[in-house]
């Protein structure tokens, strides 16, 4: 039986369970995704106190426990690139990007990332931390646990800092016991995405914008104020928005700050971002769509994630990155639902997991790790995406019981059960029937 300290917290016991706790050694995915079965997990107070096979465990009446009859027991998913704080929708540019008119054009007409900017910033605060409410709780019934939220959509100091704020909100809520229960929202992570776009007012001067974000950095940073608003600092490079050159300077500023370093990169073409992020040791490149072998070398050297945005690719009928060649190269790859209002309305992370299998060649085998435990390590989370003694409780129960089901199924998943910090924040009603058995 495994050490446990049964008494210091209330314990509860999920057992009779397929355990994939994507905390698994090994060249294999289906080793990495480390599934013991029949297996237990024991939760005591906010944490996992011990992981096991059945056998390994004996229960008195002290603790009690669930039997799940053989379903699945994952880590709570984890969406590693979102843009989750906005205002207002860009459906007439969705219409004209199917008729066929370029994202960078409608962007230089005013739209894209500018028409967002500008509801944003006309929004009051309240109906902000509704709408961002609204949408962790919708990612929430899909088994999601823990958010990215990069800011983007302010591009001046007060409105980038005040979508900081918000996103960091939540995430105290979150942690507060008296909250969880109620608010049912997982938790999140911030990044600072000030280099998202030149704002308008800033057109003719490049250079007093970059300057403007590397204020952003050391306020977000905690550097100037002792208050940290980020965990990481993202640049979107490209050659419509910033160089290479301009990015450098902007995350070793925060990489001096004690920021992670992470980057959009290589999604219309490849100006040598993913090398340069690589070299400074960035946790993730997200997009990808254009990337070089040598880039892709220098990630896996750097142990830099690749995160790939299916909701971006479909939308902008781009053709998508082949996942089997980064894995080959030794990349390991996450995938998130880069949700935003103008290249990937999507805020289901399974359903972009099924089209990263479909469109990229994710090996279905490895398609849970993409949203566990790689998505974790692509945004600097801790003591998330995987299940491992010691580490917060942060599960789902599935009405399935083979971890394959994540790369078959093109959405329509829905946990039976999700755990945050050891609570029980949601749970559906009714029979536990299997969807595809």
């Amino acid at each position: 039986m495994p050490l446990c300290n049964f008494d210091q917290y209330p314990s509860f016991a999920l057992v009779n369970a397929c355990v994939v706790t994507c905390d698994g050694e090994g060249d294999s995915p289906r080793d990495r995704l480390g599934i013991i079965a029949p297996g237990v997990v024991l939760v005591q107070g906010e944490k996992v106190g011990c992981v096991g096979k059945v056998s390994d465990f004996s229960f008195d009446g002290s603790i009690q426990t669930i039997d799940v009859q053989g379903r699945l027991v994952t880590p709570g998913l984890v969406d590693p690139h979102t843009h989750l704080v906005f205002a207002g929708s860009r459906m007439d540019e969705f219409q004209a990007k199917m008729r066929g008119v370029d994202y960078r054009k409608i962007g230089q007409e005013g739209g894209g990332i500018m028409r967002t900017v500008r509801a944003t910033r006309g929004s009051d605060e309240i109906a902000l931390l509704k709408r961002l409410e609204s949408r962790l709780a919708r990612m929430l019934r899909r088994g999601v646990t823990l958010v990215e939220v990069k800011s983007g959509y302010g591009l001046n100091i007060g409105e980038e800092m005040r979508l900081l704020r918000l996103g960091k909100s939540v995430s105290e809520k979150v942690l507060d016991g008296n909250e969880v229960g109620v608010k049912q929202l997982p938790r999140t992570t911030t990044t600072l995405l000030g280099a998202h776009a030149i704002p308008q007012e800033y057109a003719g001067n490049r250079e007093e914008y970059v300057n403007l974000v590397l204020k952003m950095v050391d306020l977000v940073s905690g550097h100037e104020n002792g208050m940290r608003l980020a965990e990481a600092c993202d640049v979107y490079i490209e050659s419509h928005a910033f160089s290479v050159g301009e990015a450098k300077r902007i995350l070793e500023s925060a990489k001096k700050r004690g920021l992670l370093v992470r980057a959009h990169v290589g999604q219309f073409e490849d100006i040598g971002g993913a090398e340069m992020v690589a070299e400074m040791g960035g946790i993730s490149c997200d997009h990808l769509e254009h990337v070089s072998d040598k880039a892709l070398g220098a990630m896996a050297a750097a142990g830099t994630r690749a995160v790939l945005l299916p909701g971006a690719w479909r939308t902008l009928r781009q053709q998508a990155p082949d996942a089997q060649r980064m894995q080959r190269m030794g990349v390991e790859v996450a995938v998130g639902t880069d949700a935003n209002p103008g290249t990937s309305p999507c805020f289901d992370l399974l359903v972009a997991l099924g089209l990263a299998v479909r469109d990229a060649g994710l090996d279905p085998e490895a398609a849970l790790l993409a949203i566990t435990r790689e998505a974790a390590e692509a945004c600097g989370a801790q003591q998330a995406g995987r299940i491992r003694a010691g580490w917060r409780a942060d599960l789902a129960i599935w009405d399935e019981v083979d971890p394959l089901v994540f790369g078959y199924a093109l959405g329509g998943l829905e946990p039976r059960a999700v755990i945050i910090a050891g609570k029980w924040v949601l749970e559906h009603d009714g029979d536990w029937s299997l969807i595809f058995q």
